[in-house]
């Protein structure tokens, strides 16, 4: 199954962060060749100003960054210092040049001046793997604190920073699973020495994942708008959900209490693929308002799984 499921995850055209979460799973499951060949057409399709991934899009700020660590590991080990220096010019984009808050939180699109739930993913677990670990838990308390519902502990999904209001104030299932995943994936690469925000990260991930658990549907999965019934059955959040205990359990800051409801989801998700190993009923693309299938729900059940089989080892 996890075959099927990367073959058509290669099929599949994709965008900036589609390029990027495609590479982070393959580089999670040790495809390391597929990763390099990954981080070489993401440079191919660099901007001047350092944005890895963009074929013809001009606008994303924080979903180039998607990218950033398997160009990095490719820099790493092939010695190629083409990559090394792509690497580093996006890393140069996030620190200096991307539209900001004037607080230093960055913005997800070139104009909009917004802020996306989604960019908990994108960019902060470049920044902490290429040596700037405090300025991604600096990006992760600020959008926290942008998005997050105070007493549902749920993240909205965009916030208008010119307006000072929500353009879109929805609890976004796949949302708030990027909003995990991404925290776990920063959680995982923070130096011992900064172990108090270790701690802090993995509160926030816990609460986001218990907030998300109480929505839980019986066959495992949610909906596409957690707190919404009537929106679509999704499949996506579960696998990313899943991703996280797993992780977590695994790291020794999640309680295995949380095993249960992650199995659940992954079994799931499992009954989700079809045939041609395409993941049935994620939030598809290219709009991601209807149920369909996507390069990122391929790409979250392979990160599912070598999740849970290093929990399971």
């Amino acid at each position: 199954m996890i075959q099927k499921v990367q073959a058509a995850m290669l099929s599949m055209q994709r965008r900036a962060w589609e390029q990027g979460v495609a590479a982070q799973a393959l580089l999670e499951l040790g495809e390391r060749d597929l990763v390099v060949l990954f981080a070489k057409d993401a440079v191919v399709n660099q901007t001047k100003d350092g944005r890895l991934g963009l074929n013809g899009d001009k606008v994303p700020v924080a979903d180039p960054a998607a990218n950033g660590e398997p160009v990095l590991f490719a820099a790493n080990v092939t010695g190629d210092p083409a990559l090394k220096k792509a690497a580093e010019l996006m890393l140069d984009f996030l620190l200096y040049k991307a539209p900001k808050t004037r607080d230093g939180i960055i913005h997800h699109n070139y104009i909009e001046n917004m802020i996306w739930v989604d960019a908990l993913y994108m960019m902060p677990p470049f920044l902490a793997v290429a040596g700037h670990p405090q300025e991604a838990v600096k990006q992760i308390v600020g959008y926290r604190r942008m998005l997050m519902h105070p007493e549902k502990h749920l993240y909205y999904h965009i916030w208008d920073d010119d307006r000072q209001e929500f353009t879109r104030k929805l609890f976004w299932g796949s949302g708030n699973g990027w909003a995990a995943a991404g925290m776990t994936r920063v959680l995982n690469a923070l130096p011992e020495s900064m172990m108090q925000e270790k701690a802090m990260l993995a509160g926030f991930i816990k609460e986001v994942i218990d907030a998300c658990l109480l929505y839980q549907r019986e066959d495992g999965l949610f909906h596409d708008i957690l707190d919404d019934s009537s929106t679509f059955v999704e499949t996506n959040a579960a696998q990313m959900l899943a991703y996280a205990i797993f992780r977590g359990i695994r790291g020794g800051w999640l309680d295995a209490a949380h095993r249960d409801a992650a199995l659940k989801m992954r079994a799931a998700a499992h009954k989700k693929v079809d045939q041609f190993g395409l993941v049935q009923g994620v939030c598809g693309a290219p709009n991601f308002d209807r149920a369909g299938t996507s390069t990122e729900g391929q790409a979250f059940f392979l990160l599912m799984e070598v999740a849970y089989a290093d929990m399971s080892a």
